[in-house]
């Protein structure tokens, strides 16, 4: 029998409630098919917080590098939101991101027939829509140094910095290419290539690798362009690759046009590991009544699979 180690994660607030259903589908997947899942708990977010000091013990990291898998529940919650930022849960998730280096995350909005209504949008203009957003996870503005809120003159400043090599975005663009051949050959690289250098160098890079692709439709967009064309024509996105900041901000737009961030999974995936995680939050307002939608965790097992 095909044995499989799956890391599991159920973090905070509607996390082990959520998990608990996906494990359920799981459980019944390996009595059909004559598998076998080993789960592994550990500790991520606040709830490592509480009970390690740290958003993410090295315990839990190294549970995951000798995982075939990993699914993780969700991060957060208000308990945590007076720490440094440096100490809050949401640094567990960049951290795994970072030392498993999961650099693409792929997230899928489709719109069911049966749930065409739940979108903001008529359906006439909804109805269809079948993208995949994939964001780089491991670099960018959310990694860059120097970082930090400092003083000066008595005033007070703060620096992000936004960083890119040409390597990570050569390998996020490969693999959207990769990707969206196997869909329906078109891919949509989102940027500001007008005012930002990381933009200029991210679309250069995407336009060197486009002669390897030559059968895939390649589609330029400033990123603040397509915040307006994810709501005016979603049926036309077939895959969309961006960096960090702006896939973070354009997947959940896309959740929304779809009808609900409870409906979404995600994968963030890299040369060597996976992690698989609903893109919505930990939701602590409903954790613990039995009303939490674990459609979006069965579906990031689903792509577990």
């Amino acid at each position: 029998m095909k044995k499989y180690k799956i890391a599991l994660l159920r973090g905070d607030g509607i996390g082990p409630e959520i998990t608990e259903q996906a494990l359920r589908v799981l459980d019944k997947i390996a009595e059909i098919y004559g598998v076998q899942f080993e789960y592994r708990e550990g500790l991520i977010g606040g709830i490592a917080i509480d009970e390690t000091g740290t958003p993410l013990p090295d315990e839990t990291l190294e549970l995951c590098r000798n995982s075939d898998a990993i699914l993780l529940g969700a991060v957060g919650g208000p308990k945590w939101d007076n720490l440094p930022t440096d100490k809050r849960p949401e640094k567990g998730l960049l951290k795994i991101r970072k030392e498993l280096d999961l650099y693409a995350n792929l997230r899928p909005a489709k719109v069911w027939d049966a749930l065409v209504s739940a979108s903001p949008l008529k359906e006439d203009v909804v109805k269809g829509t079948d993208m995949l957003v994939i964001r780089e996870l491991t670099s960018g503005i959310y990694y860059g140094e120097p970082r930090g809120i400092f003083e000066e003159k008595r005033k007070r400043y703060a620096v992000n910095t936004m960083k890119y090599t040409e390597e990570e975005i050569r390998r996020i663009v490969r693999k959207s290419f990769e990707i969206a051949r196997k869909r329906r050959k078109k891919l949509t690289s989102v940027d500001k290539a007008n005012v930002l250098e990381v933009g200029a160098l991210w679309r250069q890079v995407v336009e060197e690798e486009k002669k390897n692709f030559p059968d895939v439709e390649l589609e330029h967009l400033y990123v603040d362009n397509c915040a307006m064309q994810l709501v005016r024509r979603p049926t036309t996105f077939d895959v969309i690759v961006t960096g960090n900041i702006f896939g973070d901000i354009l997947s959940d737009e896309a959740g929304v046009v779809v009808g609900s961030l409870g409906m979404l999974p995600s994968a963030s995936i890299g040369d060597k590991y996976a992690l698989y995680e609903p893109v919505h939050g930990s939701a602590p307002d409903i954790a613990g009544k039995g009303i939490a939608n674990p459609i979006a965790t069965i579906l990031s097992a689903a792509m577990m699979l």
